[in-house]
């Protein structure tokens, strides 16, 4: 069992949760033309909280997590519920298996790159999972000193979008825009006050043109 088996079932009673993905689902709609013919995946959905705020603006999602707590979340909500027929729930683990069965028109992903080892690798299966003209949202954390996480965190410490940026146009990426969209306030063990700013950027993926 992983961390987020174990903060599965409280996830979403988190204020701070809730309205960050609030912030960042009014940020996708507002750099991204959405619409109802639209298939859309979420890439490290936890609990869905993001997906369920852009349902009613998207024709069908995909929510893939590899915590089996978070799944069995999701699969709870869906339970009885009138998004069961526009929504998907799947464990799976990208960054070592790959899902053939679906290309998408949205890929969107919150707070969980910094969490993935080879940044490259994921952006680059994004990209065979997609088609052209599709569009990419990635909402992460900015790069900060360490302090978020604290001690033992063997992820990243945040990004800098231009950084992200260059590797979004190696896996053909166009039209990118980044801001930041939300900041966290959080207090450390020291008792210090900080606040962590969360961008989002967004791409398209180039058309591929035909040979002449």
């Amino acid at each position: 069992m992983n961390e987020f088996d174990i903060k599965a079932a409280e996830w979403d009673k988190s204020q701070m949760r809730r309205e960050r993905a609030e912030a960042v689902a009014i940020a996708i709609d507002r750099q991204i033309p959405l619409d109802r013919n639209m298939t859309a995946m979420e890439f490290g959905a936890g609990t869905g909280l993001l997906s369920f705020m852009l349902l009613d603006k998207l024709g069908s999602v995909t929510l893939i997590d590899s915590s089996e707590g978070m799944v069995n979340v999701v699969r709870e909500k869906l339970s009885g519920s009138s998004a069961a027929s526009a929504m998907k729930v799947v464990k799976a683990d990208l960054e070592k298996e790959e899902y053939p069965d679906e290309i998408f028109d949205l890929i969107y992903t919150l707070m969980v790159l910094h969490h993935v080892n080879d940044v490259e690798k994921i952006i680059s299966k994004f990209s065979s999972m997609q088609r052209s003209g599709g569009y990419l949202a990635i909402a992460d954390l900015n790069s900060e000193d360490g302090s978020f996480h604290g001690n033992g965190f063997t992820g990243h410490r945040g990004f800098d979008p231009g950084y992200l940026a260059t590797i979004l146009e190696r896996h053909g990426y166009a039209g990118i825009r980044h801001s930041t969209v939300y900041n966290i306030r959080k207090t450390l063990p020291d008792g210090t006050k900080r606040e962590f700013g969360v961008f989002l950027i967004t791409a398209v993926k180039k058309q591929v043109l035909p040979a002449d």
